[in-house]
Parts: C-alpha cells; sequence; structure tokens
C-alpha cells in the first residue's frame, strides 16, 4: 500500500490543490522543532467555493440510499485500520504526540466511525396519530445540510472526526478546517480517506484559511446550517455569538478546569496513578486532563509526596520512544506561556513542590501547592502544569471543585462508592469518574460540559441528534371539520 500523496494540498471539489492566498502555513514537527509540511493557503474564494459545491452535492447525498452510504463508512473505517501506522506516523510528526497517545487516538477514532456507519440506518420515518380526527402525523428525520467543522490541535485526527463522521453518514456535506497547527492530522489524512473509501466529490472539503485573512467568514458564510467547534472558550464565545445572530446550530464543546477530588478514604496508590495519568498524559495538552486536584488536607502531605516521587520518574522526551509519557508541547509559544503562568503563581504564594524544566518544546512536570484562587488554579494550564489544593472537608472540598466557570469533566476517589457517588451527582460538570481520572471518552457516551465548557453532546445517539433535525409532515385523511360554516 502506497502513502498518500499530496498532503500539502486543500481538498476542494474533489481536488487536491493549492490555496489561492498568497500566505503558507507551515506545520511544525514540534519536537524536532522542523518543517513537517508546508501548505498554500485557502482564500476566501476557495472558501466559498467549497460551500457552494457542498450545498451543490448535499441533497443527492442525502437521498442516496443509506446501504451505499453505510458502505462508504465502513470501507473508511478499514482504511483508517489498514492505514494504522501511516496514521501513527503522521500524528507524532503533525501534533507531537507520543506513540501511546497516537495509539488512544486511533483507537476512539475508529470507534466514532464505527459508531457513525449505523446512521445511515436511523434516519427514519415516524407515523403517529393525531389529536385531529383523520390526520395522520409523520415525523422525518432529516440531514441538516451543510456542516462546518473546526478542529483542535491536540487531538486533531479524532475532535474533527467525531463530528466528520457522524455528519457525512446522517446525509451532510461538510467542510472542514483543521487548525493551522496541525493541517495534516486534523485534516488532510480525513480527506485522503474518506476518497479512498469511495464518497462522492463535493462531499467533504479541507480547507486552510488563515483567520488574519477570512476573520469569522467560515462560521458566518451563508450557506453552512450548523458549525461544529471545539476549541478555547473565548473562540467558542465568539463563534456562538455571530451564528446566535444568523439563527445557525452550533454544537462547541470548549475548554475545561477539571478537578480530581481525593478524599480522606481512597486508596492513595490507586488517587496518584489516576492523578499521573489525568494530568500529564499528552503533556496535558487534553481538555478533559485534570487542571486541580484537591485533597483533604489529613492526606495532602502522604498523597504530594507520593504524586511528586512517581512525577519524577515519568519519561520524557522523544515521542517516538516507547513509554514516554511527556512529548512536546505543541509549539514553543506554550511553553513560554505555561513558564510565564507558573512565574504569576508563585507571585500569588504558590510552593514549587516540583520545578518544572524545558527542553526544547517539552517541559517536563511542574507541581505546585496553592489556593484555588491562584492562576494556575483559575486557568486551564493545557500543559504538565498542576496545582494541588488542600481542603479542610468533604464540603470544602465540593465547594473548591464547583469554583470555576467550566464543567466538562472531573474525577472523585475515595473508598466508599457511595458516598463517591454521592459527592459526583453534586459536581457541576457534564462527565464525572468515580476512582479513575477525568480523561476519559468513549464512542458510547454522552460527551460534553456544563457551564462555560460548551454547548451539545456528542457520542451515541446524541451525535445522531445533533447532526439531524426532524420535518413534521400531517396528511388530513378525512375532511376536517372547522368552527365555521
Amino acid at each position: 500500500m502506497q502513502k498518500y500523496e499530496q498532503l500539502d494540498k486543500n481538498y476542494i471539489d474533489g481536488k487536491w490543490r493549492d490555496g489561492n492566498s498568497q500566505k503558507v502555513i507551515e506545520s511544525i514537527d514540534p519536537y524536532k522543532e522542523e518543517t513537517y509540511m508546508s501548505l498554500q493557503v485557502a482564500s476566501l474564494d476557495d472558501l466559498d467555493e467549497a460551500y457552494e459545491s457542498a450545498k451543490n452535492h448535499q441533497k443527492e447525498w442525502a437521498e442516496t440510499n443509506p446501504f451505499k452510504r453505510a458502505e462508504i463508512m465502513k470501507k473508511a473505517v478499514q482504511i483508517m485500520k489498514d492505514r494504522h501506522d501511516e496514521v501513527i506516523d503522521i500524528l507524532v510528526k503533525d501534533s507531537g504526540s507520543t506513540l501511546a497517545k497516537a495509539e488512544m487516538e486511533m483507537n476512539i477514532t475508529t470507534g466514532i466511525m464505527e459508531l457513525a456507519a449505523d446512521f445511515p440506518f436511523k434516519m427514519e420515518k415516524i407515523v403517529n396519530d393525531s389529536m385531529i380526527p383523520g390526520k395522520k402525523n409523520h415525523l422525518i428525520r432529516k440531514a441538516r445540510g451543510v456542516v462546518g467543522v473546526i478542529g483542535p490541535f491536540n487531538f486533531p485526527l479524532y475532535l474533527a472526526m467525531r463530528s466528520v463522521a457522524p455528519a457525512l453518514a446522517t446525509g451532510n456535506a461538510v467542510v472542514l478546517k483543521p487548525s493551522s497547527q496541525t493541517p495534516i492530522s486534523g485534516g488532510n489524512i480525513i480527506g485522503k480517506v474518506f476518497e479512498e473509501a469511495g464518497l462522492p466529490k463535493g462531499l467533504l472539503h479541507v480547507v486552510h484559511p488563515k483567520s488574519s485573512e477570512i476573520g469569522d467568514a467560515f462560521y458566518s458564510h451563508p450557506v453552512p446550517d450548523m458549525i461544529s467547534f471545539t476549541g478555547s472558550t473565548s473562540i467558542g464565545k465568539q463563534i456562538g455569538e455571530v451564528c446566535g445572530r444568523e439563527v445557525k446550530k452550533t454544537i462547541l464543546e470548549l475548554g475545561g478546569n477539571n478537578a480530581m477530588v481525593i478524599l480522606d478514604d481512597a486508596d492513595m496508590d490507586l488517587a496518584v496513578k489516576g492523578a499521573i495519568y489525568g494530568r500529564f498524559m499528552h503533556s496535558g495538552q487534553i481538555c478533559m486532563a485534570t487542571n486541580r486536584i484537591i485533597v483533604d488536607e489529613s492526606i495532602f502531605d502522604e498523597f504530594a509526596e507520593k504524586f511528586v516521587e512517581m512525577a519524577r520518574s515519568l519519561k520524557y522526551g522523544d515521542p517516538t520512544q516507547e513509554g514516554t509519557l511527556i512529548g512536546p508541547l505543541i509549539s514553543g509559544d506554550e511553553v513560554d506561556r505555561l513558564l510565564d503562568e507558573i512565574d504569576k503563581a508563585k507571585s500569588e504564594g504558590a510552593e514549587v513542590l516540583l520545578e518544572g524544566k524545558r527542553e526544547g518544546n517539552v517541559l517536563t512536570p511542574a507541581i505546585l501547592k496553592g489556593t484555588n484562587d491562584m492562576t494556575t488554579a483559575q486557568h486551564e494550564m493545557f500543559g504538565p502544569v498542576i496545582t494541588l489544593i488542600p481542603a479542610k472537608d468533604e464540603a470544602h472540598a465540593l465547594e473548591l471543585a464547583n469554583d470555576t466557570e467550566a464543567g466538562l469533566s472531573g474525577a472523585v476517589t475515595s473508598g466508599d462508592t457511595k458516598r463517591a457517588y454521592a459527592f459526583a451527582e453534586k459536581m457541576e460538570t457534564g462527565m464525572i469518574h468515580i476512582n479513575d481520572q477525568s480523561v476519559n471518552d468513549e464512542p458510547y457516551i454522552a460527551f460534553g460540559g456544563e457551564k462555560q465548557s460548551g454547548v451539545g453532546r456528542f457520542g451515541r445517539e446524541h451525535s445522531l441528534d445533533e447532526f439531524t433535525t426532524w420535518k413534521w409532515i400531517s396528511v388530513q385523511e378525512e375532511p376536517r371539520n372547522y368552527p365555521f360554516e
């Protein structure tokens, strides 16, 4: 099997070609700090062409036999599995993924594709009796139309595919804009897989515009009926505001400030291992990553000592090496940002339990002891920086956990699962994990946040609902009696 070619192009109306902008974006291998691939940027005209093509081809696709749509989706799943090694290599070079993270991303990506492959058969038509005599009500599940998808850099393949696959499977056309930092793993590889699977042209477009050139045109454009965005809360609010004015459907998965709570009866070794994974997997560049660890003060010192000891032993550096947990951050700017946040927390009184060390774009674990109002506890770190916070008791721990505008994920560890469950029910998050850590995602669950962590849900039938709408057609089969002659 030959490797994919033309990965340095835009994919518009079934053709791989350079964009018409004069600007170039570069995918930089985060570990080697070398250019992996360069792409000619898409212009406003390119974006318009992609959306118009999607609009022109979508209705025919929605009317395509569901067995045909499912066949293409299943073929795409098999291609992804067959090209496993190639995709893993792209994830490592394009996004700095460690091998462990890339494997996890591949698994959940194929999982969401397999879920979506069943969606063509769930575009049902329901006939109900009406409260009006002689009438039948027909409810028809329909594709929304054209979906614009904006993906992030951290899990670029999966977090784009979890919108692209359900949208296509339910009869929509898609225009995908991956992060400019991960254009290949978050965009072009998806275009190649579906092209090879036989998806008709015009149904999936992958464009690489620069926001400085197109502004908010991607989501304010009149063609898309829906925008799916995964990324920062600030950009998500902007997209939500624009789409709200245009009365455009959105699904937004935004930032998290996830707390892991360690109650006084917790299994210490279980808690430490979970917290290590929850914070340092993929160098902490995960929306669900544990950002604060809230520990009952009666066991705080013991937990902190064991947590620091294990963090010191973590393998870091080259993401291609087996066993590496902490690889590079996506860019040097992110390392600079984190070091600035640490310095600010120090000035606010944070105690350094483990000093982070910089090696290129790699930052080793930085562990602070502080309060919930410190910079590193109030901001989403999105890196290997963690704040340990002592709590007076269980009630105080809950108060601290909920003291944030975010509400994506979380965790609680206790020797008493009933106690932990009662605690979990009171945590203001969309997802909470008992005797585990905050980084969990599965295709057959409802994934999403509360408060300012987003709008909508992915997974299970929720993705089916998000990317479809209902049409009501009533049939008056017998003459209706009106209240007048």
